[in-house]
């Protein structure tokens, strides 16, 4: 059965095309950026070539999954001869609240769900449910899937994911905790597991996925009980551009010596804060690993406050199981600086973990363990893949649905 998995962002289309059977076969993958501005680019790979890159307006999202399945059937370029094809959608939807535990299939009561969640990821969900809109105009006939980040999330107790705020901020506005990354954590735990010839029902893991943005799962006996995020992804540990925890007094009296706007008071949180804010050389951590070794302090310090961020989290997700079996670190940091996954589990002896600091040097983009074997507490790198999970759960939920094969 061939998929389209599309993750819809406000300016941009990230897709791939995959034949879901034994082998779950990867044909073709992408991402359209700029849609809604002049000279839109397409960069697109099929399987086996190399990437191509095209420029062209495309004023919508309807557009642009339209340029999308352009060059998914053209005769050069393409992998199928016509969009028929394409049998079922899948979707990354950021926000399901509480109304979505799992994936599901598509339907008018789902759009109007998530829809309802718009105004918890106002950056996100619109673009998602304009996504599935657009495949729905352009292959009405296909079935649909919605895969949410927070519902891996769904299993964290009550007394762990409500705010200490007047109850009534729960009861009517539903103001709690919810999680993001849940595909992330899911995925890299359950090959974590694998890589280790052990059963994720007995273990104990903490997963650190280190992107732009970033979060930390404990998951405890396959479920997920603990996470960095909460209301929005703004929360937890430091990130590109992104505060993280901050005092909300400071946060408030800032605010008022400012005198900033709603607006202004979200951007310093979410856009000009963290890695950048302390820096105010880059968001990219490869920039700060650079400017540190030139001798930048704020770099410097920057670095430091990153991994000790995440350091601590780790200290309390172990002290919240009662114990931590396996560290993994995933994520576009978490796969690839070898300094940020040394500073982070530097000086862990108490928990029971041996680091081959040696054969963390250099690892990039790459499963591996990187603890010594008689480690108690093994740490692993496990290369993340959420568009597998959306499409694993999309051929799911339509063969139980249709009985599709």
């Amino acid at each position: 059965m061939k998929i389209l998995i599309l993750n819809c962002g406000s300016s941009s289309i990230k897709y791939q095309l995959m034949n879901m059977s034994d082998q779950n076969e990867l044909l073709a993958k992408g991402l359209l950026d700029r849609v809604g501005m002049k000279n839109s680019v397409l960069s697109h790979t099929k399987a086996g070539c190399a990437k191509i890159k095209i420029t062209k307006d495309v004023p919508t999202h309807v557009d642009g999954v339209g340029f999308i399945l352009e060059i998914l059937t053209d005769p050069e370029n393409g992998v199928v001869k016509d969009i028929n094809e394409i049998k079922a959608a899948g979707h990354r939807v950021v926000h399901g609240g509480e109304a979505f535990s799992s994936s599901v299939l598509i339907n008018e009561s789902v759009k109007k769900d998530i829809e309802s969640c718009n105004i918890f990821a106002p950056l996100h969900n619109p673009h998602n449910l304009t996504g599935i809109l657009a495949v729905e105009k352009i292959l009405p006939h296909i079935p649909q899937v919605a895969v949410f980040d927070t519902s891996f999330h769904q299993t964290i107790p009550k007394h762990a994911f409500l705010y200490a705020l007047p109850y009534i901020a729960y009861e009517k506005h539903r103001i709690r905790r919810y999680g993001f990354h849940g595909t992330s954590h899911k995925f890299v735990a359950e090959k974590a597991c694998k890589m280790l010839d052990v059963d994720i029902k007995t273990q104990k893991i903490i997963t650190c996925h280190l992107g732009n943005g970033a979060s930390i799962t404990a998951i405890k006996h396959g479920e997920s009980v603990e996470t960095s995020m909460g209301f929005t992804p703004e929360e937890g540990l430091i990130m590109g551009t992104r505060s993280g925890d901050v005092g909300l007094g400071a946060f408030l009296y800032l605010i008022e010596k400012e005198n900033l706007n709603f607006k202004e008071a979200n951007d310093l949180v979410n856009k000009k804060s963290g890695i950048i804010g302390i820096t105010g050389i880059s968001s990219d951590m490869r920039d700060i690993e650079l400017a540190a070794e030139q001798g930048n302090e704020r770099a410097q310090l920057a670095l430091t406050m990153y991994d000790y961020r995440i350091k601590r989290y780790i200290g309390a997700y172990a002290a919240v199981m009662n114990g931590v079996d396996i560290i993994v670190f995933t994520g576009g940091i978490g796969e690839n600086a070898d300094i940020t996954r040394k500073g982070i589990i530097e000086d862990m002896e108490y928990l029971g973990v041996d680091f081959d600091f040696e054969k963390n040097k250099g690892v990039r983009e790459k499963d591996i363990v990187l603890s010594k074997p008689d480690s108690k507490v093994k740490v692993v790198v496990a290369m993340t893949n959420e568009e597998l999970v959306i499409a694993q759960d999309t051929y799911r939920i339509i063969k139980e649905q249709f009985k599709m094969k």
